[in-house]
């Protein structure tokens, strides 16, 4: 009871308060995690404050400590493909988001990669995807690391998988990637020869651009 009431005094409090040095500060209530100010994101993203206020509010709402681990990211990407097991993927994904792989992902890792994902330009979306794919983050991506990505994509994908999964699949989806990205035919994937052969793939290409106009 006493934490309740707590918090409700807090929450009075806060509503005292001016709205617009909340939101230009971007203050929040018992948190563990106070992001960069408004000024010092808006310089290094493509958002602008008020978009900034808006995913802000958004990110509070799904992680009032300001900050999400690796289990509850998963409970939270899971939503998006309950006829699949999304644990995998999510895994990669998380340590994508999370730049500094202190194991949590705060305001600033997920509005920099959403930043990159919408409004970067091609090399950049493609280098973060790259990163993605990278799971050892050696700078290559191998037939290894690329067959855990295949594999976890369709888990994820889970029933609406067509045709049903056959274990031959991944390593035929691996091969197809290795023969058009390989250049040099030495067994790995550079970023410049990903690069290269995305941008030589339409596809690819109109794929990037399909959120651009998402804000």
């Amino acid at each position: 009871m006493g934490a309740v009431v707590g918090t409700l005094t807090m929450q009075t409090k806060q509503r005292a308060m001016s709205r617009d040095k909340i939101d230009d500060e971007l203050e929040i209530t018992m948190v563990c995690h106070r992001p960069e100010g408004l000024d010092k994101l808006e310089a290094q993203t493509n958002f602008t404050k008020r978009e900034l206020k808006g995913l802000y509010r958004g990110f509070k709402n799904e992680c009032p400590s300001g900050a999400v681990n690796e289990e509850t990211f998963k409970q939270i990407y899971a939503q998006f493909f309950p006829h699949g097991d999304a644990s995998t993927y999510a895994h990669y994904l998380f340590n994508a988001f999370d730049s500094t792989q202190n194991g949590s992902i705060k305001f600033e890792d997920f509005v920099t990669a959403l930043s990159v994902l919408l409004r970067g330009s091609v090399r950049e979306k493609l280098e973060w995807t790259f990163n993605l794919y990278d799971i050892n983050k050696d700078g290559h991506i191998n037939k290894e690391e690329m067959t855990h990505i295949v594999k976890a994509i369709y888990d994820m994908m889970g029933k609406y998988t067509y045709p049903a999964l056959k274990v031959e699949v991944p390593r035929q989806h691996v091969e197809a990637f290795f023969q058009k990205m390989d250049k040099n035919k030495d067994g790995v994937v550079t970023l410049e020869e990903f690069i290269l052969s995305c941008q030589e793939d339409e596809n690819i290409m109109q794929s990037l651009r399909l959120f651009e106009n998402v804000m």
